[in-house]
């Protein structure tokens, strides 16, 4: 019965959001009270526990989220993305040039949440595929695929780091994690998969892009924008930030060294909300005041990045609302009572859940953090779960079938002007590659570590071998062209 209320209260929010159009957050808050009544839940109850998930999710996400979206920014408007982009496609040379759009995707992916990365890449996609005569359809996959990859894995992403924190798995172990199961996933999803998809759908590859959807967009003097070294270092210093942290705690446990004041301040600057403030500190200054870029400027640039994030805020914050209700109504420990008998690990287990929110809700946040709902108490019962891959399987999860409910469908179709049948026939299987992938590598890593890694280094190398043959099958193509 308490499962059948939440699928009642989900395909409620589903309907207010798909036919009735209501705004995200007051449907999330709607369900929430509605499954809180069907749940049996004391009327006195219900307003408590909306406020604590409310306020538990924003308390520490808030934070990542807004100087996360002001990094993003203020790389953004000083073209270091473009750098970044046009740098990597200039070295890898136009034979590598999917590669080149995957790596490049895949950093800007890490600063910038899934739609601005995608709205900031999409027109250099477009005209790269205008210029070398090659379909929209084929490298713009390889960008959905590795910002799927790099929303669903990586922290400060906001699905990601919410299941993170409500876990209580270490943040920056998730994201060393995500970063080694998410470059073969990338591999698969983002540079295979476009090459097989072509085979089933190749109307969808015949596409050149939506121009009109496209729209004006700036166009960038490379020698105006800031350097690739530069961009790259204040894209990825939070990471590196984090990365110290982790890698203090680890060394720490093998040396079995004290405590001391550098040891603090490293575990300090490591922490996700200091070191994205530092590394805006730094933004501010490599992508503004060492540009002599007004100081009116870089605030107007940060002001508008938080405005254009406030209701994910506010939606992270309902998906929050709509996971504590569902904890307080009892329906976690319904399911782990269906499981008490039944052996099966937490990562799948998190991954399916994951999937079936991701499916009938749209929003990889508000699936994770539902999710988080319903495997949180469960957790009790596996003490020797590893809480940072039961948080890249919930990840993984929310990866799954992107379809109607999603805004990244309609933007993948429109900009891509693709039919609908075309956009399920590649997109949404795509994302499902993705997860599928992702959750086979959790599962390996929670295995054996020393499996994963033959497997991930068996992908690599396959993508290696793979793309020789295919420069080799091109140049005798070309020889062969020149002798005729």
């Amino acid at each position: 019965m308490p499962l059948l209320m939440v699928a009642l209260g989900v395909i409620l929010l589903i309907i207010l959001i798909t036919v009735f159009k209501l705004n995200a957050f007051i449907s999330l808050i709607i369900s929430s009270f509605v499954v809180a009544l069907a749940l049996g839940m004391p009327l006195g109850g219900i307003v408590t526990s909306v406020e604590t998930g409310l306020g538990g999710t924003l308390g520490h996400i808030a934070l990542i989220l807004g100087f996360g979206a002001m990094i993003g920014r203020l790389i953004a408007d000083a073209g270091g993305a473009y750098r970044i982009s046009m740098t990597l496609i200039d070295k890898f040379g136009r034979r590598n040039v999917q590669w080149a759009i995957a790596a490049s995707s895949f950093i800007v992916g890490i600063a910038l949440f899934w739609d601005v990365a995608f709205i900031l890449l999409v027109p250099i996609i477009y005209m790269i595929s205008k210029e070398l005569k090659i379909s929209i359809t084929h490298f713009g996959l390889t960008l959905a695929g590795a910002l799927v990859v790099a929303h669903s894995f990586l922290p400060p992403h906001p699905g990601i780091t919410a299941v993170t924190q409500e876990y209580g798995a270490d943040l920056a172990m998730v994201l060393i994690y995500g970063i080694i199961i998410g470059i073969p996933t990338i591999v698969v999803a983002g540079v295979w998969f476009p090459k097989i998809n072509k085979k089933w759908i190749p109307s969808a590859f015949e596409k050149t892009g939506n121009a009109e959807a496209i729209g004006d967009q700036k166009i960038w003097k490379l020698e105006e924008t800031p350097g690739f070294g530069i961009s790259v270092l204040t894209a990825v210093f939070p990471i590196l930030l984090m990365f110290a942290a982790a890698f203090l705690d680890i060394f720490q446990k093998q040396l079995g060294f004290a405590d001391n004041l550098l040891v603090v301040i490293i575990r300090f600057v490591g922490n996700a909300p200091v070191a994205l403030l530092i590394s805006l500190l730094l933004a501010i200054y490599t992508m503004g005041i060492a540009r002599k870029t007004p100081m009116k400027d870089l605030t107007s640039s940060a002001g508008a990045s938080i405005n254009a994030i406030g209701l994910l805020i506010l939606i992270t914050g309902g998906g929050g609302a709509f996971k504590q209700v569902i904890i307080d109504g009892g329906v976690g420990e319904y399911i782990a009572s269906l499981f008490t008998d039944v052996s099966i690990s937490p990562v799948l287990l998190s991954w399916i859940i994951a999937v079936i929110f991701r499916i009938c809700l749209g929003s990889g946040t508000v699936a994770a953090l539902s999710t988080a709902g319903l495997v949180l108490p469960m957790l009790e019962s596996y003490p020797e779960a590893n809480l940072a891959l039961v948080a890249l399987a919930t990840g993984a999860g929310t990866a799954f079938a992107s379809h109607v409910n999603d805004p990244g469908f309609w933007m993948v179709k429109e900009f891509f002007g693709l039919s609908m049948k075309e956009t399920f026939a590649t997109y949404t299987i795509l994302s499902s590659v993705a997860s599928i992938v992702g959750i086979i590598l959790v599962l390996l890593m929670d295995t054996s570590v020393i499996l994963a890694g033959v497997t991930i280094a068996a992908i690599l190398v396959a993508a290696v071998v793979i793309h020789t043959i295919e420069g080799a099958g091109n140049k005798k193509k070309q020889i062969k062209n020149i002798s005729v």
